[in-house]
């Protein structure tokens, strides 16, 4: 059964730093593009990066770029992001998904930055 489940959220004060885990069962992470999303409340689902399924490409959004980083790791079938410099305005719940025919989310790992 493919399943996706996020890891790694938390509380950490501004400038602080994190690293969320996507851990992928049930398919072959090597042949699938990986997508990070994120949702602040009252606000919509943004993406935050992608990495391509050779990992050679990587993407991030405006807000983030300079400060995150997404890797994987296929011997552990997993996708990460670390996150450097949070900001308050990167309170979210983030989430991964991939996309088989159609597309699969985790269920989210909570962020909080805040003092």
């Amino acid at each position: 059964q493919l399943q996706l489940v996020e890891s790694g959220g938390g509380l950490v004060q501004p400038g602080g730093s994190l690293r969320l885990s996507c851990a992928a069962a049930g398919f072959n992470l090597d042949y699938y593009a990986i997508n990070w999303f994120r949702q602040a409340p009252g606000k919509e689902r943004e993406g935050v990066s992608c990495i391509s399924s050779d990992g050679g490409t990587t993407n991030y959004a405006d807000s983030v770029k300079g400060r995150f980083t997404i890797s994987r790791d296929t011997a552990k079938s997993t996708i990460y992001l670390q996150m450097n410099s949070l900001k308050p305005e990167d309170t979210a719940v983030y989430f991964c998904k991939v996309t088989l025919l159609r597309d699969y989310w985790g269920p989210g790992t909570q962020v909080t930055v805040s003092s």
